[in-house]
């Protein structure tokens, strides 16, 4: 059974299956305070087509986090655009929308990765367009459209243990993202059934890759100095496992306590810094950190490559240097 509950409201229980279309229709409407609206929508407007959408393997498919956030995306969609006819979705109607969050690229961009997997597969699979109105329109590039969320540095690192020392919840959850370079989703889930003969086999939640880690000798002692779950490494301060969102934002509270401005995502980038400068390859990168291709991988490597290249010419500068 699925429940919701807002802030420190009653619990509203979900009657319909999970991941339907009426279940969703049940989860925004408990969200807003309001009653289930279950009336169709009309033949071939956008939201009867996002209705059939939702109804697919291709959307199935995605994964959990990835739908909850393209749900979000489509119930601004439909409120405004709902009952608009399929066909009448142009490459100018994409724009326009992208435009109207120009001032969040983020957003923006995250608008236009939507739309085009409900035109891929209306345009594919779902036979109800001819041609993907997203194709030609580029995403957004925001001010640290480069670099993206912000990468721990080291003194912020160095801050964050001075702060939370080993055997606080805190410092545990520090330790787990930075020394297996887990995702959040990943680590709220990892428990002691995870380890065995000192390493770590998890099944990653985004992407469905198994890694396999050692525990490194500080989180080792991190663990075991530590008051932990049952099930989970990780729990609240009421003994119970995180949810990844809450998770995020009582690290984010945690690090802003010991004056970091860094965010969960932002320590597994750390991560993934101090092992390219530490020599890591491309191939051992991907196994870490459950990437399938190595363009994230060549990301850390080539800007370790930079650093460690600048270092070395610029002592060519001095007098006398070959």
């Amino acid at each position: 059974m699925w429940y919701v509950r807002k802030e420190h409201g009653p619990r509203i229980r979900l009657r319909a299956e999970y991941d339907t279309t009426e279940f969703w229709a049940e989860y925004r409407a408990a969200l807003e305070g309001a009653p289930a609206n279950s009336k169709a929508a009309a033949p071939h407007t956008l939201k009867w087509a996002i209705d059939r959408y939702r109804a697919s393997s291709a959307w199935a498919s995605l994964a959990p986090a990835t739908r909850r956030a393209r749900e979000n995306i489509f119930h601004k969609v439909l409120e405004s655009a709902g009952h608009e006819p399929l066909a009448a979705i142009k490459q100018k109607t994409i724009i326009a929308g992208r435009e109207r969050r120009a001032a969040t690229p983020h957003a923006a961009n995250n608008f236009l990765k939507t739309m085009r997997g409900f035109f891929d597969w209306a345009a594919g699979d779902g036979g109800l367009v001819d041609k993907n109105p997203c194709i030609g329109v580029k995403m957004l590039r925001g001010p640290n459209e480069d670099v993206g969320l912000h990468t721990w540095t080291e003194e912020e690192l160095e801050r964050f243990e001075a702060h939370w020392p080993v055997g606080t919840r805190q410092r545990l959850a520090f330790d787990l993202m930075l020394y297996t370079g887990l995702r959040r989703g990943d680590v709220v889930r990892l428990g002691r059934q995870h380890v065995r003969e000192g390493l770590i086999t998890i099944r990653t939640e985004k992407t469905g890759e198994v890694v396999v880690l050692p525990v490194l000798p500080p989180l080792a002692a991190s663990i075991e100095a530590a008051e932990t779950g049952d099930l989970t490494f990780l729990v609240t301060e009421h003994g119970k496992p995180y949810v990844k969102e809450s998770f995020s934002n009582w690290f984010r509270d945690s690090s802003r306590a010991a004056g970091c401005p860094g965010s969960a995502h932002g320590l597994r980038k750390a991560g993934a810094t101090r092992a390219a400068e530490n020599g890591a390859s491309e191939r051992e990168l991907m196994a870490m950190f459950g990437w399938s291709t190595g363009k994230q991988a060549q990301h850390y490597t080539r800007a370790a490559d930079r650093k460690h290249l600048a270092v070395s010419a610029a002592q060519k500068l001095l007098r006398g240097q070959k």
